[in-house]
């Protein structure tokens, strides 16, 4: 049965990417034409491509969540022909690793893993391997009573935010429109002539009347709207306003105050007894409309514009509208007629994330160095002339130091294979821990004293991580001989490169200094490639 499934979902994601190739191909040239008609018209020469090797691991980082092993990275270098890449990143896509990386990902975009919930994550997971549209998720997040009546997984997202309007107004407009409203809140925003306070309170009454029930479903109540009061002191009330200006028109109540107080009375109840039976829901549902003119806006396209650039980032380091949650007219993109072209596309995809990550990843951009041969001042990060070096996600670093630990004769063969979902599945289990200790990165990153320390001090890693059994990396150094070698492997296995002259010869000194004392010697050695800035990052 397990087989069958995998067999089957190989062959669907592989059809349904071999017949969008050339669509695909064609996004990414576009897209580095945008690019470097920027780069043209500023005189800017930008960074060479990266080596084959780097490219490696910087793709398997970005779409498997994870470092390639030895076995990878052989068989890449190995590979001949200008479609290598694209081979790659093909088979990268649609592997099992795709979809645990895409659920991991937005697990942190959607609830920044504020709890470990194992059901939230299950559906996420599911619905990256079906590669559900962003619009669809979107829909079973915000209506899940609609789509999903059966399903409380998706009701987590709202369920966090069920206690705090506020929270829930301004992460619906900062995650899934790019508008952070919050400074409209006591008064029009002071520097963004776009928002007032009417479209704050009136993107909160999409919102207000949301509850859940006691057995865990959502509903909507028949009354309620958010007010505030003016700096002048007038008491508002705006009705359900978009962040566009649309504004929505409630029909008036058909039930009388008796009926209306009951019916208050049965949600109460039904908040409050699992064994209540839930009342009616109203025909009006403001949550609804949230939806409708979210997904129907085609003049500003928030919710387009916004994915693309959240997609955007997790690729280059940055938006083309940055910050993120700054998506307004007094912030123009870096790439104006990009960003609309990419919503377009994702419009007409109808909001398929996938084929945007396969065409990201196939550029000219997504390839260059972190490093800039030319002198003179830095270049502008909003260029991306210059890659961007990208600090590893929790779950990132926690998988890539599992995988980097283990033996590669154990790996060789394994991945690719019918078994590797199951041992995948694993993975991220055995990393569950460590990446809840790790912090989230954000805007200028820096490793925590905490972590650092944590590193230096746990008996855990140093047991597990760097333990000299035969099925670890160390252990399977052990038996080379050659410290050369044995150094060569373990920067292949770490850092997936071959190491530099200069290190080889400090590597093969320090070993030689601890000929009594090898196994102590290699993990040292181990240890320090994968506490390294390099291991760190992703670049």
């Amino acid at each position: 049965m397990c087989q069958r499934f995998i067999a089957l979902t190989i062959a669907l994601l592989t059809t349904s990417a071999l017949a969008d190739d050339s669509s695909v191909n064609e996004l990414a040239r576009r897209i580095d034409q945008h690019i470097d008609a920027r780069l043209a018209a500023e005189n800017v020469q930008p960074a060479v491509v990266i080596d084959p090797a780097a490219f490696l691991r910087r793709a398997t980082l970005d779409l498997a969540g994870r470092v390639p092993t030895i076995s990878e990275l052989d068989a890449f270098l190995e590979a001949t022909g200008d479609d290598a890449k694209q081979q790659l990143v093909g088979q990268l896509i649609e592997s099992p690793d795709y979809a645990y990386h895409a659920r991991n990902q937005l697990d942190i975009m959607l609830l920044l893993r504020e709890e470990h919930n194992g059901e939230w994550r299950k559906y996420l997971l599911e619905a990256t391997r079906e590669n559900r549209s962003w619009q669809q998720i979107f829909r079973e997040v915000f209506l899940p009573e609609d789509m999903l009546s059966t399903d409380l997984r998706p009701v987590s997202y709202l369920n966090r935010r069920l206690n705090d309007l506020d929270r829930m107004t301004n992460d619906a407009s900062v995650t899934w429109l790019g508008v952070n409203i919050a400074c409209a809140k006591c008064h029009d925003h002071p520097l963004v002539d776009d928002w007032t306070q009417d479209h704050y309170y009136g993107m909160a009454s999409f919102f207000k009347r949301t509850y859940r029930t006691r057995t865990g479903f959502l509903s909507e109540r028949f009354d309620g709207v958010a007010k505030y009061t003016s700096i002048d002191g007038e008491e508002k009330q705006p009705g359900f306003v978009f962040l566009t200006g649309t504004k929505v028109e409630a029909p008036p109540l058909t039930v009388g105050d008796n009926e209306l107080k009951k019916l208050n009375e049965r949600i109460k109840k039904s908040e409050q007894d699992d064994k209540a039976d839930p009342p009616p829901r109203p025909e009006f549902r403001p949550r609804s409309k949230f939806v409708e003119l979210t997904l129907s806006d085609e003049q500003n396209r928030f919710f387009a514009r916004n994915i693309v650039n959240r997609l955007w980032a997790r690729f280059f380091g940055r938006g083309l509208v940055h910050p993120l949650d700054q998506m307004h007219s007094q912030n123009d993109p870096s790439h104006p007629e990009l960003l609309s072209e990419l919503a377009s596309e994702m419009h007409k995809s109808e909001y398929d994330m996938r084929r945007l990550i396969h065409a990201i990843v196939l550029t000219k951009a997504y390839a260059r160095s972190i490093r800039h041969e030319s002198a003179g001042e830095p270049m502008a990060d909003d260029l991306f002339a210059v890659a961007v070096p990208r600090p590893l996600s929790p779950r990132q670093l926690a998988l890539s130091l599992r995988v980097a630990g283990q033996s590669p004769e154990k790996k060789n063969g394994l991945i690719g294979s019918e078994d590797w979902p199951r041992q995948r599945d694993e993975l991220e289990g055995q990393a569950e821990g460590l990446a809840g200790r790790l912090a989230i990165p954000d805007d200028g990153f820096q490793v925590p004293v905490t972590e650092a320390l944590w590193f230096s001090n746990n008996q855990s890693i140093e047991n597990d991580v760097l333990s000299g059994s035969g099925d670890r990396l160390v252990g399977y150094l052990k038996t080379i001989e050659s410290d050369e070698l044995a150094t060569i492997a373990a920067f292949r296995s770490v850092l997936s490169r071959d190491p530099t002259e200069g290190e080889s010869v400090a590597m093969n000194q320090y070993l030689n200094d601890r000929k009594t004392r090898r196994e102590e010697g290699l993990k040292q050695i181990v240890w320090a490639l994968m506490c390294s800035p390099e291991f760190r990052f992703n670049h």
